[in-house]
């Protein structure tokens, strides 16, 4: 039975989203008359070339304390390549070659969908993965999600599991699944990476089709599983896609939000009997069944976890039929207007997305209308797939990026000043017209080329094998999208790198795309990519630009229970802009990225011009300056004076 929600709106929270309504319609009241000022502006110098303004930096400086405990490690080349930054800083994409090195780096996992031809929607969906330092070797190792066959068709002498390789620190892998303990056959979709105990050791939650678990990391290369002993299983009934560990009480250790999808059946999808025309039966759509709520549970610090969805306020009914709205997919935290308290964004596939408003006293206001990033530029939801946040502008601007259907652009959701509301700019920005076309699953912020900006990747993949024979513009396999962002020196930031495109190199290739990951696997200080594919094997992108740029890895150590120091602010300042990057390996689609922070310095060759200041979960502060770049500095966070 589906509980009906209790109405509690109060006054005060009447009079915030009334006040948040006049705010959203002022703001386009000015955008308007910036807009025909702007025009009006333009027609009168039509005919003029003038140079672009230049962007004073000058304002931008942080002062800089003596440096803190900090130990490097791993020191690399960082030789100035003048063609490529010359290129870079007329606008122009330098190359970014990507080599696929997948069976090179012992890498055989093969996704396995069940796929026998009645078209169940679950078989479209997945999977996930994860880079993360398993076994505290400074490397980063590799988790693939793998789903399975159903019980009334079996046909593998073997059944599919997840599938966990260790990296020897060269970027080359061996498969440990098993005397990892991890050699678990479920309908897996998501996966999530926390120390839930404070033992400096990373746990793993895996999200599935109808049952969810956890093992604990026992610090010896194995896994436990402590599911039901901490009470995250989930409802046999429920189907969960994204996860993610944040610590939204900031009480030090690490909660867990699962994000569900939507209420589905074998039977249900089966009577429903969908169509692709002229071709039989075809994957449905979820328009077509109910939504669910996600979960929030909050650890209790005993390796025990409390269900506190209700009173927390992650639950979303319809106001007319008292169901569940949601039919999440995607999941990112972020602080947004940087008061210390982590919020989430949830995107909804075909409905309205979430984003639930921390309001540091336990509790969550769920706000995207107000705020605007619960429906696209036209006013419609989308088919909502995976999301990501960063502060992605020289100004600090923070954009939420949103993977769409095919024929739908991606959204790119943009503050103003700095906070929100939001507002759309996916075209103005460059990311519209060339997202249109493909079906995007995970995307991802990312410094490819190390210039500190944060580009943009998309994973690409259709749900219908035959689809090109009704629709010619699509493909089941498509190529990734790359969008090199040029910074505030262009009027449109994101540079499309389309394929064909030779300077993307394997990038290029057609994938079933669904989840995507990053990881710097060779230590060479550039990120490599991951991107699974549904029922295929995966595909490990290796870096290999040649920019010259010049970086900083920042392991960051949290004081016990929160290791991981997830939720911890970046700042760094160079050549008088400030970057900032967040600690959250929940990211793009049902996967994880890694704990390590990359900054990319760009040309700057000198550490006495560069300031880093680290804000750690519990709001503490520090400021450093690093000896030497092309480096790993493992940072541990001072103690707070009892």
């Amino acid at each position: 039975m589906k509980r009906a929600p209790v109405n509690n709106a109060t006054p005060n929270r009447l009079n915030r989203g009334e006040a948040r309504i006049r705010r959203a319609f002022l703001i386009s009241v000015t955008l308007i008359v910036a807009a025909a000022v702007a025009g009006l502006f333009t027609l009168l110098l039509l005919g003029r070339d003038e140079p672009s303004p230049e962007i004073d930096d000058a304002e931008i400086a942080t002062p800089v304390v003596p440096p803190s405990r900090v130990t490097g490690t791993q020191t690399g080349a960082g030789a100035r390549a003048d063609g490529a930054n010359a290129e870079a800083e007329a606008g122009t994409p330098p190359p970014l070659p990507f080599t696929d090195i997948t069976e090179q780096a012992g890498i055989d996992f093969v996704h396995i969908n069940g796929a026998y031809g009645d078209r169940l929607m679950p078989e479209t969906i997945g999977s996930g993965a994860a880079f993360f330092d398993y076994d505290r070797d400074g490397d980063q190792d590799l988790f693939l999600v793998n789903s399975r066959e159903w019980r009334e068709h079996q046909t593998l002498e073997t059944p599919p599991t997840q599938a966990l390789y260790r990296n020897d620190g060269s970027g080359r892998f061996e498969d440990v699944t098993a005397e990892a303990g991890l050699a678990i056959t479920t309908y897996g979709m998501g996966v999530a990476i926390g120390d839930i105990d404070g033992d400096d050791w990373p746990d793993l939650y895996l999200t599935s089709l109808n049952e969810n678990r956890l093992f604990r990391n026992r610090g010896d290369g194995t896994f436990e599983e402590m599911t039901e002993l901490a009470g995250v299983g989930g409802a046999e009934d429920l189907w969960s896609s994204s996860a993610a560990f944040i610590d939204y009480d900031r009480d030090g250790d690490l909660d867990l939000f699962v994000v569900n999808y939507v209420d589905w059946s074998p039977k249900i999808d089966l009577e429903i009997d969908f169509r692709l025309t002229g071709l039989g039966r075809a994957y449905g759509a979820p328009l077509n069944f109910v939504g669910t709520n996600n979960q929030l549970y909050r650890n209790d610090g005993n390796g025990r976890f409390t269900d506190v969805s209700r009173e927390a306020g992650i639950l979303v009914f319809d106001e007319v039929s008292r169901m569940p709205v949601g039919k999440g997919l995607g999941v990112v935290a972020t602080d947004l207007d940087r008061d210390g308290w982590e919020d989430l964004v949830v995107v909804n596939d075909t409905v309205r997305n979430f984003l639930f408003r921390n309001r540091g006293d336990g509790t969550f206001e769920e706000t995207a209308i107000f705020d605007g990033i619960a429906y696209d530029r036209n006013g419609k939801a989308t088919s909502a797939m995976g999301v990501d946040a960063a502060r992605f502008s020289d100004n600090g601007e923070l954009a939420i990026a949103v993977g769409n259907f095919a024929n739908e652009m991606a959204s790119l959701f943009v503050t103003t000043n700095g906070h929100p509301p939001f507002v759309d700019e996916a075209v103005i920005q460059g990311l519209g017209p060339a997202s249109r076309i493909p079906l995007t699953f995970g995307l991802l912020f990312t410094d490819l080329d190390l210039d500190g900006r944060e580009d943009l990747v998309l994973a690409n993949g259709h749900l219908e094998h035959e689809i090109h024979k009704v629709q010619q513009s699509q493909h089941y396999a498509q190529p990734p999208s790359l969008f090199w962002n040029c910074g505030d020196r262009c009027g449109e930031r994101f540079v499309p790198l389309q394929p064909p495109n030779a300077e993307l190199g394997d990038f290029a290739q057609n994938l079933v795309g669904r989840g995507i990951s990053y990881a710097d696997i060779d230590a060479d200080g550039d990120l490599d990519l991951l991107i699974t594919q549904n029922g295929r094997r995966p595909a490990l992108l290796r870096n290999d630009q040649q920019t010259g740029h010049h970086w900083l890895r920042l392991e960051l150590v949290g004081q016990p229970p929160n290791t991981g120091a997830i939720g911890a602010r970046v700042n760094w300042t160079v050549n008088g802009i400030t970057h900032e990057r967040a600690v959250q390996p929940t990211r793009g689609y049902l996967s994880q990225v890694e704990l390590p922070v990359t900054i990319g310095l760009g040309t700057a060759d000198e550490p006495a011009a560069i300031s880093i200041q680290i804000t750690w979960p519990d709001g503490s502060e520090q400021t450093l300056q690093p000896d030497r770049l092309d480096t790993t500095l493992r940072i541990t966070q001072p103690e707070t004076p009892s």
